[in-house]
C-alpha cells in the first residue's frame, strides 16, 4: 500500500508548496519522532517541517496508515495536540522478553483499580479515589506517577485546591489505545480486589 495514496488531496494552498515534497517530508516527519522519542506538540511539528497544520495532519495520518498496512512494529498516537512514536501493541511481548521484564513490575491489583479510577472518572483528587476505593491512597498514587501513567491535571476549585489527576500519553500507549475515546465501556466493568498492598 502505497503512502501516498493514503493522503487526501491537498488544498490549492498547500499543494503548490507541498505536493512534490510528499516523501521528503514524510521521511522528515518519521525521522523527527523517532529522534524526540517523547510526544511532539504539533505546532513545532509544523514549524519544524515547514507545513500548515492541516497537511501537517494528512501526513500524520499516511504515515500511521503506513505502518498498519505493513503490520509494521512502529505506530503514531495523538493525544491533547502531541504526537508520539509508539511501539505497536501487537510486539509488547517481544519487547518484554528483550527487556527481560519480571512480573514484580507489573501493577499491582490496587495500583490497577486506582488507573481504572482516574481513567473513567478524570480529572479526580486523591480523595475522591480514596472514597471510592475505602482505603488511604496515597502510596500508589505515587507508584502511577512515578511510571508516568498519571500526572497533575489542575487544581479542583474547592476548599484547599486540591491536586486532580488525569491519565498520561504512557497511559494511552502502555494499553494501545489512540485515544480516551476508546476506553470500553465502564458498564460491567469489573474492578480487580484490592490486596493489602497498595503499590
Amino acid at each position: 500500500m502505497s503512502i501516498k495514496k493514503t493522503l487526501k488531496k491537498p488544498s490549492p494552498l498547500v499543494e503548490t508548496q507541498q505536493k512534490p515534497n510528499i516523501n521528503r517530508q514524510l521521511a522528515a516527519l518519521e525521522a523527527l519522532l523517532f529522534f524526540a522519542g517523547d510526544a511532539v506538540n504539533l505546532p513545532d511539528l509544523c514549524k519544524a517541517l515547514e507545513v500548515e497544520a492541516g497537511w501537517l495532519e494528512e501526513l500524520i495520518a499516511a504515515l500511521n496508515a503506513d505502518y498498519v498496512a505493513q503490520e509494521r512494529g512502529l505506530r503514531v498516537f495523538r493525544h491533547n495536540g502531541q504526537v508520539q512514536m509508539v511501539t505497536s501493541p501487537q510486539v509488547a511481548f517481544y519487547i518484554e522478553k528483550f527487556l527481560g521484564l519480571q512480573s514484580s513490575n507489573k501493577l499491582s491489583a490496587a495500583a490497577l483499580e486506582t488507573l481504572i479510577l482516574i481513567a473513567y472518572r478524570q480529572p479526580v483528587t486523591r480523595a475522591m479515589v480514596e472514597t471510592v476505593r475505602g482505603v488511604d491512597s496515597s502510596g500508589v498514587i505515587n507508584t502511577l506517577q512515578a511510571r508516568g501513567l498519571i500526572e497533575e491535571v489542575g487544581r479542583a476549585e474547592t476548599v484547599g485546591h486540591p491536586v486532580l489527576f488525569g491519565t498520561t500519553f504512557e497511559f494511552l500507549h502502555q494499553f494501545g489505545l489512540s485515544s480516551l475515546k476508546e476506553l470500553p465501556p465502564m458498564e460491567g466493568l469489573t474492578l480487580p480486589a484490592s490486596g493489602p498492598k497498595d503499590a
